[in-house]
């Protein structure tokens, strides 16, 4: 199940989301290339992440799934976000030139289906950037973080992923290392496990932070038929040949060829 955007906003405004946060931009940051005419796109819950790169990219917004929910943001005057069918995209092919994606593919219906879409709006040699649960690391198994639910991968699957999907690695890290769990332990006996477990199990880390390019001399496969969800207002009244009563509307799937 989906972790909604109240449950993000309330992880991410605590003391241990805000050094969550703090960690994995330390993580983005070490292979974070400046490009200053690039357009960036959040997909998911990125705000604690693009609040420190908008500042050196030409253009910067948030996409969040429909079933995320979305929130304002950066501000109200200056709104930069929108709830989309993360299967399709409201952008132009080869349109974006990086995306960054937290807490988005742990719960995909179809990661390929979602990879193949960001492969469509991505530029040639475009980059895209995944943080995901590391089915390896401790945080997958505790439900008080936002990691902590969805479908956690591990370095193979995401490798496997990511090649069926034209995209190719260029870095995989780890990144929290520090223990989920709600207790609270003495700072320096945390800071000292953590450093024991990053030093001699590398691989044990809560997420995976991996950066990978779009391959343009491979022909991308055509996407196979498959519904879209059509998002009708619910209170918008209906009327009928027999009666006048009011029907809610609901989102319907239709295939393609009903375009």
């Amino acid at each position: 199940m989906i972790v909604d955007i109240i449950s993000l906003k309330a992880f991410y405004g605590s003391s241990v989301g805000l050094k969550t946060s703090r960690l994995i931009f330390g993580s983005l940051e070490k292979s974070w290339a400046t490009v200053p005419s690039e357009r960036l796109l959040g997909l998911g819950f990125t705000f604690p992440y693009l609040d420190r790169f908008k500042g050196d990219t030409e253009r910067t917004f948030a996409f969040m799934p429909a079933k995320q929910g979305a929130a304002v943001w950066p501000n109200q005057q200056q709104v930069a976000t929108a709830l989309v069918d993360e299967r399709c995209l409201p952008l132009a092919d080869a349109s974006i030139d990086r995306i960054l994606i937290v807490h988005m593919l742990e719960f995909a219906e179809n990661a390929e289906d979602l990879l193949q879409e960001l492969w469509r709006v991505l530029v040639p040699n475009g980059r895209l950037v995944i943080v995901v649960p590391n089915r390896r690391g401790l945080w997958a198994r505790f439900e008080n973080t936002p990691f902590g639910h969805g479908a956690p991968y591990s370095r193979t699957q995401l490798q496997r992923l990511l090649r069926n999907t034209n995209f190719s690695i260029i870095a995989i890290n780890h990144c929290l290392y520090s223990s989920p769990s709600p207790r609270r332990l003495p700072r320096f006996i945390s800071q000292f496990f953590s450093a024991i477990i990053e030093r001699f199990f590398p691989y044990f880390g809560g997420v995976l932070v991996v950066e990978a390019q779009k391959k343009i001399f491979q022909a991308q496969p055509a996407s196979r038929e498959r519904a879209r969800r059509i998002f009708v207002p619910v209170l918008a009244p209906q009327a009928t040949a027999r009666s006048s009563k009011t029907i809610p509307h609901q989102a319907v799937e239709v295939g393609d060829e009903g375009y």
